[in-house]
């Protein structure tokens, strides 16, 4: 069932929870569709399992020839395996970091990408699409080498990507978060391994508290406002992670038998 998490008569911002079934093996995922005056863009639209119930039920919002493009954070399975699907199903151009833009075409037959990848700088950028911008915000390393947010200046929503993550259910990722206490199930393990570094984390931090931002949407788990954006930015601006917490325990050779 598609939430809307922000509509006003010209602009829409939609998350899908669910399209993964909590009885798979697949990890929980969000699928984001923004529509402003007609053309839309689709951010992480996530593998084989969502693209049938995601291209039916977007149809509510808009048709697929009004794709404009599809939003990759970075080149996960969980973010872009169904691409070959879309490339044929829509017009749509697939926007992703550069230094994914020449390994996104293994997803796909030769040729479906042909002409049809925007490679973003480092720096990010505004993307044009129908009336509006969407800001391509860097977050390097948060988890991957290349990887992007997106931030909507109309609805306010930063689509976080994994940052903010919980681990929970399709059902429960429908119900916003307002608070950190207690956290999120999942969270604070997550970014424990995922996020590579405390000081890959102040960069950002420093970053996103110049946005008016009314909600922080991930692509796993709930959204998280109110109180809850700023907890997050407190907690993450001082979180060892990563690269911090590793070490010898970590680099040896091993001895057990899988």
């Amino acid at each position: 069932m598609p939430i809307e998490l922000y509509r006003d008569a010209n602009h829409c911002c939609v998350m899908f929870t669910d399209l993964v079934s909590d009885e798979t093996e697949a990890v929980q995922a969000n699928q984001f569709l923004i529509v402003n005056h007609g053309s839309g863009v689709i951010l992480d639209p996530g593998g084989n399992m969502t693209y049938n119930e995601l291209n039916l039920t977007m149809r509510r919002y808009i048709a697929p020839q009004h794709l404009d493009y599809i939003l990759a954070s970075h080149a996960d399975p969980d973010i872009i395996a169904s691409l070959d699907r879309w490339m044929t199903s829509t017009q749509a151009k697939l926007v992703i970091s550069k230094l994914w833009a020449r390994f996104a075409p293994h997803f796909c037959k030769i040729g479906k990408t042909e002409d049809r990848i925007i490679g973003i700088p480092d720096e990010g950028g505004r993307l044009r699409y129908g009336k509006a911008d969407l800001w391509l915000l860097p977050a390097h390393f948060l988890h991957s080498e290349g990887n992007f947010q997106f931030y909507d200046p109309i609805s306010k929503i930063l689509f976080s990507g994994d940052l903010g993550v919980s681990l929970v259910s399709g059902y429960e990722a429908q119900q916003s978060v307002t608070s950190l206490a207690p956290m999120p199930p999942g969270m604070e393990a997550f970014h424990r391994r995922y996020m590579v570094s405390n000081k890959i984390l102040k960069l950002w931090v420093r970053m996103v508290r110049d946005l008016d931002i009314s909600m922080i949407v991930p692509q796993h788990g709930a959204p998280l406002k109110g109180e809850a954006i700023g907890q997050l930015l407190d907690w993450l601006e001082t979180l060892s992670c990563g690269i911090d917490l590793m070490g010898t325990p970590q680099y040896q050779l091993p001895h057990a038998r899988l």
